[in-house]
C-alpha cells in the first residue's frame, strides 16, 4: 500500500494544487460578481450590472435520446478520420493537417466528452490521449519557452497559420494556452493516471513572459520586425482564459475581472455585455458572440457573471428572430470558402450583427447559423427557442466526416467547413445534456 501512495503521490500533489486554485478562483468571482460596474457607450459609471429577473436555472442532466447518442457518433466520426495516427494530433479542418494549442485541447475535451458518452472505451481513451501529451511534450517551443501558435499534425514542426514551416515560429497565444489548461483541469480531475505527464508538458513553459501584472499576453512575431508582446483578450474571451489560468495557479486578477472594461450596448433591446477599448486605439477587435460563454458554461459551469452575460446574449439572438424570422446563434466558425474563418457577432465594431474577419473587414455575405452554438445554447439552457435552433441544424452533417459548420443566412446553402471545434463542442453539449459540466464531477450513479 505504501508503495502504492508513493507511486500516486505526484497526482495528490497536483489536485491538491488544483483545490488550492478552486478557492482563488471562487473568491475572485465572489468579488467580481458582487458590483459590475457598467458604463452606457463608454461614457460615465452608471449603474450596475442587475440579475437579470427571468435568468434561468441549469437544467438538469438527463439520459441522451437515441436521435442525440447518434449526433454524438457523427461528432466522433470527425475525430476518427482526422486525427494523425503517430502524433495523436488532431487536424483543425478537415484535410488541412494543422493543429492549434485551442483545437488541441477541442480535441482533448472532445475525446473526454466522447468516453463519458461510452463512444470511446478506457483503453482507446487512454491511448489517444498519451500519444497528445507524448507530442505536447517533444514539440519544439517558440523560443524554448511556449508553445507556438500552429504546428504541423504530423511533422510536429513549428508553421504559420497556412501550415507553412516556419523555423523560428509566429509567437504564442495567452487565449490559446488558456483553452489548453482548461483542458488539463478536466483531465487531471477525470483522469489522474495522466497527471504526471500533464506536468511533465507544463514543466517545459517559461510563463513569465505569459502572465504579468495579472493580465495575459501573447506574442507576435509572425510579422517583420522585432516579436512583439500584446495584451491579449477582450470580453468573455479574457475571463474565460484567466479562469483556466487561475486554476492552474496563475495570478491572472486583472484578466478574471469583468469590471474594468465592461460596457453595456443595446441590441434588439438588450443591453449586453461588450468590451469598452477601441479596436482603432488598442488593435484587437470586440467581438460579442456566443464562444467564450458557452465553453465556459460546458466545461467549467457558468458563475455569475458569465451567466448574465450569457443570457442577455441569448435574449437578443432571439428578439432577432422574433423580428426577422432569421434563427440566430452567433459565433466564430470557420467557412468554406475565403477567408475561411470570421466572427458572426451580435456586437462588434460599433455595429449590431456584423459578420468581419479577424482584423474587423465586412463578411457580411458570409453570416451564418452555427451548428456549435445551436447545440451549446441547447445543452445549457434547453428552451423553446434553442429547441428551435438544433431542429434548424440537425441536417447540417455527413454522418461519416461529421459535422458542417452552419448554414448562410444568405441563400440557405450549408456552411460545409469540417472544423474539429464544430464537431468538439457538439460533444461536449450532448456530454453537458448527460452529465453536467465536464469539470464538475458527478456521481453518474446518483439522480439529478
Amino acid at each position: 500500500m505504501d508503495s502504492n501512495l508513493v507511486k500516486a503521490r505526484s497526482s495528490i500533489v497536483w489536485l491538491l494544487a488544483i483545490g488550492c486554485a478552486f478557492g482563488a478562483v471562487w473568491w475572485i468571482e465572489k468579488e467580481s460578481g458582487r458590483e459590475l460596474i457598467a458604463r452606457e457607450g463608454g461614457g460615465a459609471q452608471v449603474a450596475t450590472l442587475p440579475a437579470s429577473p427571468d435568468l434561468p436555472a441549469d437544467p438538469a442532466p438527463r439520459a441522451l435520446t437515441a436521435q442525440e447518442q447518434q449526433w454524438a457518433r457523427t461528432a466522433w466520426r470527425y475525430f476518427e478520420r482526422n486525427v494523425d495516427p503517430q502524433t495523436g494530433l488532431a487536424h483543425s479542418v478537415a484535410g488541412f493537417p494543422s493543429a492549434t494549442m485551442w483545437d488541441t485541447a477541442s480535441y482533448l475535451l472532445a475525446l473526454v466528452a466522447a468516453h463519458q458518452l461510452e463512444l470511446v472505451d478506457k483503453r482507446g481513451f487512454d491511448i489517444r490521449l498519451a500519444k497528445v501529451l507524448v507530442s505536447l511534450e517533444r514539440m519544439p517551443l517558440h523560443g524554448g519557452k511556449l508553445p507556438n501558435k500552429s504546428y504541423g499534425a504530423a511533422t510536429l514542426r513549428m508553421t504559420d497559420y497556412g501550415n507553412q514551416p516556419s523555423a523560428g515560429g509566429i509567437g504564442w497565444s495567452a487565449l490559446d494556452i488558456g483553452r489548453l489548461l482548461a483542458s488539463f483541469q478536466v483531465i487531471a480531475w477525470r483522469h489522474p493516471i495522466h497527471t504526471p505527464a500533464i506536468r511533465r508538458v507544463l514543466g517545459r513553459w517559461d510563463t513569465e513572459g505569459l502572465v504579468r501584472g495579472g493580465q495575459l499576453f501573447g506574442l507576435d512575431a509572425g510579422s517583420a520586425g522585432a516579436p512583439q508582446s500584446v495584451q491579449e483578450g477582450r470580453m468573455g474571451y479574457e475571463q474565460y482564459a484567466a479562469h483556466a489560468f487561475a486554476l492552474a495557479g496563475h495570478d491572472v486578477e486583472v484578466a478574471a475581472d469583468w469590471r474594468p472594461h465592461l460596457q453595456m450596448v443595446k441590441v434588439e433591446g438588450v443591453a449586453l455585455c461588450a468590451d469598452d477599448r477601441d479596436p482603432q486605439r488598442f488593435g484587437a477587435q470586440d467581438f460579442v458572440l456566443g464562444e467564450p460563454y458557452l465553453l465556459w458554461g460546458l466545461e467549467f459551469g457558468w458563475t455569475r457573471a458569465a451567466r448574465e452575460c450569457a443570457w442577455r446574449l441569448h435574449r437578443a439572438q432571439e428578439a432577432r428572430f422574433r423580428r426577422t424570422g432569421v434563427l440566430t446563434a452567433v459565433t466564430e466558425d470557420h467557412v468554406d470558402q475565403a477567408p475561411y474563418f470570421v466572427y458572426n457577432s451580435a456586437w462588434t465594431g460599433g455595429r449590431p450583427w456584423a459578420t468581419v474577419t479577424e482584423k474587423g473587414v465586412d463578411a457580411a455575405a458570409l453570416r451564418s447559423l452555427s451548428v456549435k452554438a445551436a447545440f451549446g445554447w441547447h445543452a445549457l439552457l434547453r428552451n423553446d427557442y434553442t429547441a428551435q435552433l438544433v431542429a434548424k441544424v440537425a441536417p447540417l452533417h455527413d454522418a461519416e466526416q461529421g459535422w458542417y459548420a452552419g448554414l448562410y443566412e444568405e441563400g440557405g446553402k450549408p456552411n460545409k467547413a469540417l472544423a474539429a471545434n464544430t464537431n468538439a463542442v457538439v460533444l461536449e453539449s450532448l456530454a453537458y445534456i448527460a452529465q453536467g459540466p465536464l469539470l464538475r464531477h458527478r456521481d453518474p450513479g446518483r439522480k439529478p
